[in-house]
């Protein structure tokens, strides 16, 4: 009778190479997540702030309104729990945004208070300025995204 352990080690490998080729990764769980999920359709590196520019104020935003500029606080932010997104509002007139899934293990974020965007999970914090960990134990900050501010308040993804 031959080993079984060729046609085993096969297996492994032709089910590795499948997910691979599928574009899948295998992760343990447990422990910081070591690359940040993209959101479907954007960018996985952080983008420029968006302040009122000449395509934000044409109304050339390429995506649905998320929430209007005045419903986010000078010196505040907005939880957008659907989208997950935060929008936030460091001085009147500069609006950021940035994902609200925690990069220390994917939980949401759920406030904003006191110049930093909180994680209700572990007690992670960032700074409502550029994302950047105000308080771990998240040790990376928040991914950003390109927005646009339309003349009528409308804030959108651009």
């Amino acid at each position: 009778m031959s080993d079984p352990t060729p046609t085993a080690r096969r297996t492994v490998l032709a089910a590795g190479a499948a997910v691979a080729l599928a574009g899948g990764t295998l992760t343990a769980c447990g422990g910081e997540e070591k690359s940040p999920k993209s959101e479907p359709g954007s960018p996985s590196t952080p983008q420029a702030a968006a302040t009122p520019s000449a395509s934000s104020e044409t109304g050339a935003g390429t995506g649905k309104a998320l929430v209007k500029s005045s419903a986010v606080p000078v010196g505040g932010g907005t939880v957008l729990k659907e989208e997950k997104l935060v929008v936030t509002q460091p001085t009147a007139g500069s609006f950021r945004c940035f994902t609200a899934v925690c990069t220390h293990q994917g939980c949401l974020v759920n406030k904003v208070e006191a110049g930093t965007i909180d994680c209700p999970c572990h007690g992670s914090k960032f700074q409502i300025t550029d994302g950047a960990v105000a308080h771990g134990p998240a040790t990376r900050p928040l991914a950003e995204k390109q927005i646009t501010v339309a003349p009528d308040g409308n804030i959108s993804l651009a």
